[in-house]
């Protein structure tokens, strides 16, 4: 079933997000989050996918002929198996999985075999997303014969639910096609040059298929309903869903604005100046989740989005406050 079906239903749907488990280690904690959250019946659950990576580390012994080198760089994927993961899980707890699928760190053929699995896996939905830069680049740079855009991205899809591969080929028996999302920022992405750009971007990816946005996290409702307003003035008339994440850690009053590019609404930065230890975050980001949330709820935003990294019994407390 479709996304913008699910959340279509009546009341204010209950969705989260979650990260695949480091290279080396098992699903366990992910059941357990989807066990912890599971009795406010999560209409879908996202599952974010990861680019490869330069690490550094210490050469294999014996060091090859002629190497002088004690450490060496070389390219990995610390989180795989997004795929897979979306597929066991789904067939496991019999709710829908969203894979995220990235421009960041894929190639073209890379994209087409991901479509391929997941065809074959029955896995109907998607988050389509730029990414983010590699760690090592000053500013992004697609993949070799990779996408520079989301919209680029969303061609390749299109093209696939169509029936087509990517080098023009028919597909011989096209499989269901799939439906996708897309990302949204209310206070901007941090690389457009105002707001008003970075919404006729959103309605770039609108115009090329996206049956719905689901937006950065925030903070402010405020600058949430602005945003929304200003997009359905723009003729942007999908679901627009909000992306919540409950502060729980004292690092994540300064780590959060500046990664995210967000702001604290003026009582919330207050009440957080009072905090002394991770606890104290902690409450105060369940206070004001429950606030936010309930306002959101009484606007009538179709769904809450939470991303659970660090928070999810956070979540689980807000959850029983607002279901």
């Amino acid at each position: 079933m479709k996304i913008t079906d699910l959340i279509a239903q009546p009341g204010t749907a209950f969705t989260f997000e979650v990260l695949p488990p480091l290279k080396g280690y098992g699903i366990d904690g992910l059941r357990a989050t989807i066990d912890r959250l599971r009795e406010f019946e999560p209409k879908y659950i996202n599952i974010t996918n990861h680019r490869s990576e330069y690490v550094y580390g210490p050469a294999p012994f014996p060091l090859p002929a002629g190497s002088g080198e004690l450490i060496v760089r070389q390219r990995v994927r610390r989180r795989p198996g997004s795929i897979a993961i979306a597929a066991a899980l789904q067939r496991e707890y019999g709710i829908p999985l969203v894979p995220h699928l990235l421009c960041s760190g894929f190639s073209r053929e890379d994209t087409e075999y991901q479509l391929i699995d997941m065809q074959i896996l029955g896995i109907e939905n998607l988050l389509l997303l730029r990414g983010d830069k590699a760690k090592e680049d000053p500013y992004f740079r697609p993949t070799e014969n990779g996408h520079a855009h989301t919209t680029d991205l969303q061609q390749q899809v299109n093209r696939f639910n169509e029936g087509f591969f990517d080098d023009g080929s028919a597909i011989r028996q096209p499989g269901a096609p799939f439906h996708y999302g897309v990302a949204c920022y209310p206070e901007k992405h941090e690389e457009a040059p105002n707001l008003e750009q970075d919404i006729r971007y959103f309605k770039q990816k609108v115009d090329a298929g996206a049956d719905y946005g689901v937006t950065q996290l925030f903070y402010d409702n405020e600058k949430f309903f602005s945003f929304v307003a200003r997009c359905r003035e723009m003729g942007i008339s999908v679901p627009i869903i909000p992306g919540i994440k409950p502060l729980a850690k004292l690092s994540q009053i300064t780590v959060v604005p500046r990664t995210f590019r967000c702001d604290f609404p003026e009582p919330l930065a207050r009440e957080l100046q009072k905090c002394k230890t991770d606890e104290d975050v902690r409450r105060v980001g369940i206070e004001w989740g429950i606030m936010q949330c309930k306002e959101l709820m009484r606007r009538g935003v179709p769904s809450l989005h939470f991303y659970t990294v660090s928070a999810v019994e956070s979540i689980a407390e807000i959850a029983r406050n607002i279901y």
